[in-house]
């Protein structure tokens, strides 16, 4: 029985098979070998080609971090470096961990189960918010979308305790509620708290997390970028508030209150009464509770770290909990994180890999326009205005020059002068909370970088107009000096394709190239790629890859991504005469993929992206080059025929 037109190849994808042929299944051609032989490691939930790096890079730091810790390695001259380090030691004493138990928290948590009422918590809600305590309600300051040089206020709902709305209506979201819920009493009891109180809290906060699950956004709808953008005038949004005293709240966090408001979840806000007044006080105080003691039990004794394990274990299926050095590591890392990437940058990094990379960036840049003015669904106007963006695209390549100030502004109390772990990371999450309040008064810093130096991973800013790429990335299978240009151009060469079609992507195409949100197409023009988004939409929508679904509007964005990515990546190939099946392996090898059930569920509810897996397949299987590299017949797996491809840019 022939196999054409199977979405994603012949096969489960998600199984080796070492008989696959590339043109059955390009992935499992390519990888089944790989698949077989890899192995999960017991504190991590999947492994891939992206993992693999970024274990290596972890062994290496994690090396580094220890020699410099006990003074076998000289601090390096990368500003704040050393107060990476310190947090590094503090985190890896477990001896003083332990010895302290619950003792750094008993303060805070004093705090949050002090309150009384309604009236108490509108008295203090303001410096609950600049202590990094969780609230019903979000604020943040960010980049005007539809004017990118001015800072203004957002505001939204809080965090679910699962992963997303849509998990609410899953038969195994009851089972996992469970786990947090008997996760949620140890913790408190083992804190101090009474069997009773605990039990109430805990039963309290899953009633005011069942309530926001209404009315909070799903993923899907936060894939939607711009439509998170909708302004309203300070008495407009104040009047939407009637228990919760918000006009002091601002008053209290501002040294001038903004004159507008731009709400990311309107539907939050209209049901912001309902969820937040008198009745419902003992359900958001008990919530408050449950968050704060899953929010940093991880900071406390190596039983609090195992207590904390269980409801992440259920989201994960992750067999083991990481190693408390691994932990002090990732701590070290994720406060300093710019500072840490710079180091790893200087160190690992060459000049020779960044010039070639960029050199890579604007053969795809050219690539890109060239393809854009012979677009032929596209007006003369429309594409003029295309290039004008795709040439204002700002690179970010390897690590920053200059580090951001926040890390000047952060502070590490060593164990000397009485500082803990916990104490520390509060003391740093109230830091960046005045230091996000205060952009308000100032103008956008452009320069700033959205990734650290060593995450494995790049990106595209709208509402800056700009690419990274971090030193991590720029290695195999991605990139090597020594491998082949072909082989560079199915990895690196459709990644940085790929965040450059974020530029034009359902969302990139309503910012333009000052990053400001704005309409630049004509509307027969807008109309056609509506049209070519939906058929990217239906391309992938009801995909079935392992336990799970694939919903094509919740990852169309980054599809469309992939879709111009690979096309450019395949045409620079061609303008050099490179080797075609080359780039197509490589593109199915940077997608290497072993991952657990549990883990594969809870990713595709949050994840804006396919599973590498089908992204390398599907993505092939829309491009007349892999048909004619692979000599892909009507009867081969991986044949979709001519009218169910998509091609967008």
């Amino acid at each position: 029985m022939a196999l054409f037109n199977v979405r994603g190849g012949a096969g489960d994808i998600t199984k080796p098979d070492l008989n696959a042929r590339p043109q059955d299944n390009l992935y499992l051609a390519v990888n089944s070998e790989w698949i077989e032989k890899a192995k999960i490691p017991s504190d991590r939930s999947r492994i891939s080609s992206f993992d693999g790096i970024d274990l290596n890079i972890e062994k290496s730091l994690m090396q580094d971090f220890a020699d410099f810790a006990d003074g076998k390695k000289k601090l390096p001259e990368v500003p704040n470096f050393e107060k990476a380090v310190e947090l590094y030691k503090i985190a890896n004493n477990f001896d003083k961990r332990n010895e302290d138990g619950a003792k750094p928290i008993k303060a805070d948590l004093e705090e949050i189960t002090s309150l009384r009422n309604l009236a108490d918590l509108n008295l203090r809600a303001a410096d609950f918010y600049k202590n990094a305590f969780d609230l019903p309600i979000s604020i943040s300051v960010d980049a005007d979308m539809k004017d990118t040089k001015v800072h203004v206020v957002y505001f939204g709902g809080p965090g679910l305790f699962l992963p997303d709305t849509t998990t609410y209506d899953n038969p195994a979201a009851a089972d996992l509620l469970k786990v947090l819920q008997d996760q949620s009493e140890n913790l408190l009891k083992m804190a101090g708290v009474s069997e009773a109180d605990a039990k109430k809290y805990v039963e309290d906060a899953l009633k005011f997390d069942k309530k926001l699950s209404k009315v909070l956004k799903s993923t899907e709808e936060w894939a939607d970028y711009p439509a998170m953008y909708n302004p309203m005038s300070l008495a407009e949004f104040e009047a939407k508030f009637d228990s919760f005293k918000i006009d002091n709240f601002l008053t209290s966090l501002f040294a001038q209150k903004p004159e507008k408001v731009i709400v990311t979840e309107p539907r939050f806000l209209d049901h912001v009464e309902e969820l937040i007044n008198e009745d419902n006080f003992d359900e958001i105080k008990g919530w408050m509770v449950v968050k704060f003691i899953n929010g940093v039990a991880a900071y406390l004794s190596q039983d609090f770290r195992e207590a904390a394990f269980p409801f992440s274990q259920a989201l994960s299926g992750q067999p083991e909990l990481s190693s408390g050095t691994k932990q002090a590591y990732r701590l070290a890392n994720g406060m300093f994180s710019e500072v840490v990437g710079v180091y790893y940058g200087r160190t690992y990094f060459g000049a020779e890999a960044k010039a070639d990379v960029e050199d890579m960036i604007h053969k795809m840049i050219d690539v890109y326009e060239k393809r854009i003015s012979e677009n032929d669904w596209l007006s003369e106007d429309t594409k003029k205005k295309a290039i004008v963006k795709l040439r204002a695209l700002i690179l970010k390549i390897g690590y920053p020059e200059k580090i951001e100030k926040i890390y000047d502004r952060l502070q590490v109390t060593p164990e000397s002068e009485g500082g803990s772990l916990y104490s520390n990371e509060s003391a740093a999450a109230v830091e960046s909370i005045k230091y996000n309040l205060e952009k308000l008064a100032e103008p956008v810093d452009r320069t700033v970088w959205l990734m650290p130096g060593n995450l494995v991973n790049a990106c595209y800013d709208p509402q800056r107009n700009d690419i990274t790429f971090p030193a991590a990335i720029l290695q195999k299978p991605f990139y090597d000096l020594k491998q082949s240009r072909s082989l560079n151009y199915g990895g690196i060469g459709v990644v940085i394709a790929h965040e450059i079609s974020h530029a034009f992507d359902n969302n990139g195409a309503k910012f333009d190239e000052f990053g400001n949100l704005k309409n630049w197409w004509t509307d027969e023009d807008f109309a056609e790629f509506k049209k070519r988004t939906q058929d990217e939409i239906d391309l992938f929508n009801g995909i079935e890859y392992g336990p799970v679904t694939l919903n094509g509007k919740q990852i169309v964005s980054e599809n469309i991504a992939d879709q111009g990515g690979l096309t450019a990546a395949v045409e620079a190939n061609k303008g050099e005469n490179g080797n075609m099946k080359e780039v197509f392996e490589n593109f199915a090898r940077v997608w290497a993929n072993k991952q657990l059930p549990e883990s594969i569920k809870t990713q595709v509810s949050v994840d804006v992206h396919a599973p590498g897996p089908e992204r390398a397949n599907v993505q092939s299987q829309c491009q007349e080059e892999f048909y004619k590299a692979f000599d892909v017949k009507p009867e081969d797996g991986m044949w979709l025929d001519p009218e169910k491809r998509v091609v967008i840019w």
